[in-house]
């Protein structure tokens, strides 16, 4: 932490201020940086200093002085807004010497600058020099009070008052004034376009202010922060006028937003902006709040989203076709100002080279806890303690060699959970349950991954009990489910109806007390449970289709039905069931006739909430068994982990599995509102699964063909779980809708293109 800043969450403005903030700041600049004419602007300095001194009477450049002016949190959001209208007025300058420098205003020089810097009267410009990860950044030196060197890629150097730049030794910042007869400034086009500047100091003198390394290194993290969010304002802007773009542009008679092609690209891109943002504010929430990780967390942040938001601008173009690409549009400016701000600080590489450091140490470290609440966080550690009981590495590995394994399942550790009450964590008490948070239940998720522990209890059938099932229903089977005694599995694909379920052919018809049950389902994983969840026509006339169907309980053992178990590529099980005149109870009916399809996408909704976290958390606790596992090995003598290539690719991971990780958060923000995620469990739900392919291929290629061991093979690494959980990544892609499906639903959903 920048000497313990002392920004107490208390003393921040709340998010309802910070939405107010963001909307205050557009509506401002759309009238006093008009887009039309941001290029010009941007080129005369009269207009660069005259819309800093608006914005410092508005009170922005003070954002960053004291708690009560904002964090880190606000000075992103306002530099979003600056990236959207393409305005390098020097807030990210501005913004770190504010957090910088503050208890640093008892020195004179620093007090003056800031000072006027708050009024809009100062107009800093910042360069880190040879502290900079970028090797090209520039150097100077100190001598009795003068500073000679150089500065390179200076943003709006012609209009500033004051040029600050940490010394040779990284441990000082000097303070020279702009207008010293020592001052060379030289324009560098970069990007086609002008703003950046070359800036030779020739014996200037200067005020020279102590503050140590570390805290350069952390306002250095701090700036890869403000360049990314600016970064992103201008791909978000970019981004919604392309996603307007498909609506209006019309080819072959409909709106090219309505062509799948385009409706994934964009669904993609959106995808990434959400995550790059989730990334940004968690990184600035933990500074704010003083954690200890919130280094990691920024470090990680833009790790993801320098390649992340390159290629939503590269994707947008994509969309654009040529009319983007004309000078004339507004999209060129931006792909340029997302491209020059994330490649600043070393870019990706050096980020990830940082990512890398913190997991490939000699010791290594798990990802950072997820802050989940002061309640949840405690519960963690009580999960965690009762897992290290019931769950030890004994029982775990006697377990992974049983007949249980491939199903995910071990009865007895199903039942033990149930006694602690977990398996209701988020139950209303009137069913039994503990009715604790989303959050409560995300610990719990983070944990029984973390411990590799089996599944236990169904949420999704005992949420659709407590929603939709009669009194008697409820009293039957919810004690069942939560004392862990049963497990149930799902009869909803069909041959002929995968994704789209509305089509299913099997029929239940009514005779006299008995429901009569034909037809096929196929795919079905938990096929070996006590009871089947099982949709059904009851309508075949119903307009629309889906408005024909009923949800069924129905016990496995059931005469008429016939299993045929098909082994899958993971070394699982699914299977094939037909139904020959299975007769059930009237009471097999769940809720009401005709409801089915209400029950069925209404108890999905919960389990598509969480599923992209479940994905995650398994993913984050084998990225640190991978990294482990490379701590031990050599190649040609030399530790594999100091690998450049094997450093890059983890420091990668380690930053997409963060943002993964922040995506699942936001669902279980939206849940503990009492709301129901959407398209936002799609979005985690496709980041996660095609993440986890993309990691076991990955691991592939840095170990090579010992990767490829199964388990139970000699010098299999990680007990054959690399290739095995390669195979079995794809089914995270493909079930519960696959991913082509989701990105649809994100298209039209999110975005609002056309079906």
């Amino acid at each position: 932490m920048l000497d313990d800043p002392q920004m107490l969450e208390s003393a921040l403005p709340t998010d309802e201020e910070r939405r107010l903030l963001r909307d205050s700041v557009r509506g401002y600049l759309a009238q006093a940086w008009p887009a039309e004419r941001a290029i010009e602007r941007a080129a005369s300095v009269d207009a660069l200093r005259r819309i800093w001194k608006q914005l410092a009477e508005q009170g922005l450049s003070a954002i960053g002085s004291e708690p009560a002016e904002g964090g880190v949190r606000e000075l992103l959001l306002v530099l979003q807004e600056l990236g959207r209208a393409a305005c390098p007025a020097p807030l990210i300058d501005a913004g770190i010497l504010s957090l910088g420098l503050r208890d640093r205003r008892s020195l004179v020089a620093i007090d003056r600058l800031v000072t006027d810097m708050h009024r809009g009267d100062a107009y800093p410009c910042l360069s880190f020099a040879a502290a900079d990860p970028d090797p090209e950044a520039g150097a100077v030196s100190v001598s009795d009070g003068f500073v000679s060197g150089r500065m390179n890629f200076i943003e709006g150097a012609p209009a500033a008052t004051h040029f600050v730049v940490a010394t040779g030794d990284g441990a000082s910042l000097a303070i020279v004034d702009a207008s010293d007869a020592g001052v060379t400034i030289t324009p560098m086009r970069a990007m086609g376009m002008d703003g950046l500047c070359r800036v030779d100091l020739h014996d200037v003198a200067a005020a020279l202010v102590p503050i140590g390394e570390v805290r350069v290194r952390d306002l250095i993290s701090i700036s890869r922060l403000a360049h990314a969010a600016r970064a992103w304002g201008a791909a978000d802007r970019s981004f919604e006028l392309v996603v307007q773009y498909a609506k209006d542009r019309k080819q072959f008679g409909q709106p090219i937003g309505r062509f799948q092609a385009i409706q994934h690209k964009l669904a993609g891109n959106l995808i990434a902006l959400r995550a790059v943002q989730a990334s940004l504010d968690n990184a600035a929430a933990h500074f704010d709040s003083c954690a200890d990780d919130w280094r990691s967390f920024a470090t990680a942040a833009f790790a993801y989203a320098s390649p992340s938001l390159r290629r939503v601008s590269l994707e947008t173009h994509h969309a654009f076709g040529a009319i983007g690409y004309a000078e004339d549009h507004e999209a060129p400016r931006h792909f340029k100002r997302v491209h020059l701000d994330v490649v600043r600080h070393g870019g990706a590489s050096a980020a990830r080279e940082d990512v890398a450091a913190r997991y490939l140490g000699e010791t290594g470290n798990e990802l950072p806890e997820l802050d989940l609440g002061g309640a949840a966080n405690e519960f963690r550690r009580e999960v965690r303690a009762w897992l290290a009981e019931h769950w030890p590495t004994q029982r775990r590995e006697a377990y992974e060699m049983s007949e249980h394994a491939h199903r995910d399942y071990e009865p007895g550790f199903a039942r033990e959970l149930g006694e602690t009450g977990w398996l209701g964590l988020t139950w209303p008490t009137r069913f039994g349950g503990q009715e604790r948070s989303p959050y409560h239940w995300m610990a719990f998720l983070e944990e029984t991954s973390r411990a590799d522990a089996p599944r236990a209890g169904s949420p999704i059938q005992a949420a659709a009990w407590m929603n939709f099932g009669r009194a008697e229903q409820q009293e039957r089977y919810l004690p069942e489910l939560l004392r862990g005694e049963v497990i149930y599995g799902m009869w909803y694909s069909e041959p002929d109806s995968g994704s789209d379920l509305a089509s299913i052919r099997t029929t239940a018809v009514r005779d006299g007390d008995e429901w009569v049950i034909n037809g096929q389902k196929i795919w079905t994983t938990t096929y070996w449970g006590d009871y089947m969840w099982l949709a059904a026509r009851t309508d075949p006339s119903a307009k629309p289709p889906h408005a024909g169907i009923s949800m069924f309980v129905v016990r496995t053992d059931t005469p008429g039905i016939t299993r045929r178990p098909i082994q899958t590529m993971y070394d699982g099980e699914f299977c094939n069931t037909f139904f020959d005149d299975v007769r059930v109870p009237l009471d097999a009916l769940v809720g009401e006739r005709e409801r089915g399809w209400e029950i069925l996408t209404g108890s999905l909704g919960f389990e598509r909430a969480f599923v992209g976290a479940g994905i995650l958390m398994k993913l984050a606790y084998s990225f640190a068994e991978l990294c482990d596992y490379i701590r031990g090995i050599e190649v040609d003598g030399r530790p594999l982990r100091l690998d450049p290539r094997v450093r890059d690719v983890l420091g990668g991971y380690a930053a997409k599995i963060e943002a993964g990780r922040q995506l699942a958060l936001e669902c279980v923000r939206i849940l503990a509102r009492g709301e129901m995620p959407t398209w936002e469990a799609a979005v985690t739900k496709v980041f996660a699964g095609e993440l986890m392919e993309q990691f076991y291929e990955s691991a592939l290629d840095i170990l090579g063909m010992r990767a490829t061991l199964s388990a139970g093979a000699p010098g299999a690494p990680m007990r054959g779980r690399i290739e095995q959980k390669l195979r079995h990544s794809l089914m995270w892609v493909i079930s519960i809708g696959s991913n082509e499906i989701q990105r649809s639903l994100i298209a039209q959903r999110a975005l609002g293109l056309p079906r």
